[in-house]
């Protein structure tokens, strides 16, 4: 049977190099569109709340259950001491998933901060701050961490390692069942060999990483404390931690499955193949111990398979929400779909560059099950889309909707590719006798020159051995320069590897999108917690930064400038604050003392006191600037330009 023998020239490099720019560049931007799993709907006292007398705890109330440890919740008094007692206690009852922290008796009127921080039930990292006041609010140094928890370094390296893994969990499985189901020799094929260990090696890697940075990511945000052993002891008692140790089991298995796959299973294909030239219809008993191995090896590695993809449907959002009992194992189904198409289609990529006797009936068993998969995705991708999705308007308003939309695209495209190859993968079958017939041919043509060849230097090498490797060389050349020329001129098989090729290009970032869709917040969720707000069915508005530009003058001498002052992102929580002065002739201008404070008037909080520090001539910044709620707050900007002489600038400004 003719071989498929390609070779890729700069077009690969190009296309490999875009898409891989293109992969980085979604993870990047979508690294920033994952947010809560899990919202804190309720609390008392409330934010902002004044109360009269000290409570003698502080409840929060969540959208949905949470993992939370001892240390979860603290609250600081206006010194930033830790003002909580005792442990935390558990108070949910029913659907309401609620927590509850002792405070010191006696505690003395001011601005108190409550700052949380708890997993979700889908394994993602949650976090927030709020205030109350006892007696009157009053002037707070609380600080709460800037970072939300699962951002910074140790946020985008998880993020990453994710990636990583369901790379890995696409070739290990795509690849053996490639091998199995379509082209068993392949077995015994090196590249083949070294993509599907190289699944395997990958995704035992980045389980061990995820587990050991499961402590940073849902705590510290610190990536030294990924060796914390303690750290570590709590993450196995987490649903996460205990997925990803089963996964791990998992694994084990699948070493075992890979090397009877690679030995004994590749050895029994050989030895069938053998019997099957020397006697032309093969030993009946070596057929069916083969038959008999790779139906064990089939039924096992799909016990196997769907175990391990089992792991992400168990802690991550199949796990949650509606219908979990037929979400979760839809979503082993949608895993499982996606690693025979993706990683068969690696598999089939690396047969076309790598290997140079690929029969064409393995391209087309690889395109019954593409098809396959694509109607097992098809169905669970609508049901779950439904089921995460949750109205037409969450397609548009919300993170999720609009992710899963640029998915779609994707998937639209990389069908397309797909419909390409199954074209050319008919007429590879169309074109079979008449390929087959003109290989016979060159073949025959090809022995004759051979034995020519040999007749007329027997003699020679007989006596002459490095004439001999000589002639050897020159038919191996002779052979190689065949291949290439029959691989040129077949059109069928150049169109088959560029559909191929991009396919595999489009799938590397419809991966990118589906692992930043499992850091997003599903859009049901989201218009859950939106009507807890109040807000209406729209998403909310982003913040943009506080602007201000204001002449002053203080009276004295050198006492008239401008203040310019910004305030970003402008909303509840941490914020960057830059102050600049500039002189009459719009030059920096160094003043002794630049002071700001905001109050929010209608809830009674503040004045809040801000002292930024001087960068340069002119320049002043504070670079964790809390502003605990939405609202109209009152700025008050003081400049001091001497001893006697300084002035304040009062401005209302909108935060959130």
């Amino acid at each position: 049977m003719t071989a498929i023998a390609p070779r890729f020239g700069p077009q690969l490099i190009r296309l490999l190099l875009v898409t891989a720019v293109l992969t980085v560049g979604l993870l990047g931007a979508l690294a920033g569109t994952a947010s809560a799993h899990a919202a804190l709907t309720g609390s008392d006292p409330k934010d902002g709340a004044v109360v009269d007398v000290a409570p003698r705890e502080v409840t929060l109330t969540f959208s949905e259950q949470i993992a939370m440890g001892d240390d979860s919740i603290r609250v600081l008094d206006p010194s930033s001491k830790r003002v909580d007692v005792a442990k935390m206690r558990d108070l949910s009852q029913g659907g309401t998933v609620r927590y509850a922290v002792g405070l010191k008796p006696g505690l003395p009127d001011g601005t108190y901060t409550v700052a949380w921080q708890a997993v979700s039930a889908d394994s993602h990292p949650v976090s927030g701050a709020f205030t109350f006041s006892v007696g009157a609010p009053s002037a707070t140094t609380a600080t709460v961490p800037g970072q939300e928890a699962g951002g910074g370094l140790v946020g985008t390296l998880y993020d990453t390692v994710r990636y990583i893994s369901y790379a890995g969990f696409i070739l290990l499985v795509g690849g053996a069942a490639f091998v199995l189901a379509c082209w068993q020799r392949g077995a015994s094929v090196r590249p083949l060999q070294r993509l599907v260990v190289g699944g395997w090696v990958t995704l035992t890697a980045a389980t061990l990483v995820l587990l050991l940075l499961r402590t940073p990511y849902t705590g510290s945000g610190k990536l030294g404390d990924m060796f914390d052993l303690g750290g570590l002891s709590d993450v196995l008692d987490t649903k996460t931690g205990a997925a990803l140790v089963s996964r791990l089991l998992l694994l084990g298995a699948a070493a075992l499955f890979i090397a009877v796959l690679f030995g004994a299973y590749a050895k029994r294909v050989t030895e069938a193949e053998a019997e099957s030239e020397r006697d032309g219809e093969g030993n009946a008993e070596a057929g069916k111990a083969k038959a008999d191995l790779a139906f064990g090896l089939g039924l096992g590695g799909t016990v196997v398979a769907a175990g391990i993809a089992g792991t992400w449907a168990l802690s991550e959002h199949a796990s949650t929400g509606i219908q979990t009992g037929l979400a979760m194992p839809l979503d082993v189904l949608h895993l499982l779909a996606v690693a025979a198409w993706l990683g068969g289609l690696v598999s089939l990529l690396v047969a076309l560059h790598r290997v140079p006797d690929l029969e064409r009936a393995a391209v087309r068993r690889f395109s019954r099950i593409a098809f396959t998969s694509v109607v097992v995705l098809a169905v669970t991708g609508v049901y779950q889309s439904w089921r995460q999705v949750g109205s037409w308007d969450a397609w548009t308003d919300t993170s999720y909707g609009q992710l899963l939309l640029v998915k779609i695209g994707l998937i639209a495209v990389l069908l397309g590719a797909a419909w390409f190859s199954r074209r050319w993968t008919g007429l590879l079958g169309e074109d079979a006798k008449t390929a087959e017939a003109g290989a016979e041919v060159d073949a025959g043509v090809d022995v004759a020159e051979e034995t020519a060849e040999e007749d007329a230097a027997e003699a020679g090498t007989a006596a002459d051995p490095e004439r001999a490797a000589q002639l050897a060389r020159q038919r191996t050349a002779l052979a190689t320069a065949r291949k290439k020329r029959d691989r040129d001129a077949d059109t069928e098989r150049s169109g088959l590897r560029r559909s191929v090729l991009i396919e595999a290009c489009v799938a590397l970032v419809v991966l990118a999108v589906t692992t930043a869709l499992t850091g997003t917040e599903p859009g049901r969720t989201q218009e859950k917690e939106v009507s807890r707000t109040g807000t209406g069915a729209a998403a909310p508005a982003p913040a943009r930064p506080v602007n201000l530009t204001e002449r002053f003058d203080t009276g004295g001498t050198k006492g008239k400038g401008t203040l310019r002052l910004t305030i970003d992102p402008a909303s509840p929580g941490t914020n960057l604050m830059h102050v600049w002065i500039d002189g009459p002739d719009g030059k920096p201008m160094d003043v002794p003392e630049v002071k700001v404070a905001y109050t929010l008037k209608s809830q009674q909080i503040g004045p809040l006191p801000v002292v930024p520090e001087r960068l340069a001539a002119g320049h002043w910044s504070a670079g964790n600037v809390q502003i605990p709620m939405p609202g109209d707050w009152h700025l008050q900007v003081t400049v001091r330009t001497s001893d006697i002489d300084q002035t304040t600038i009062e401005k209302n400004v909108k935060i959130g």
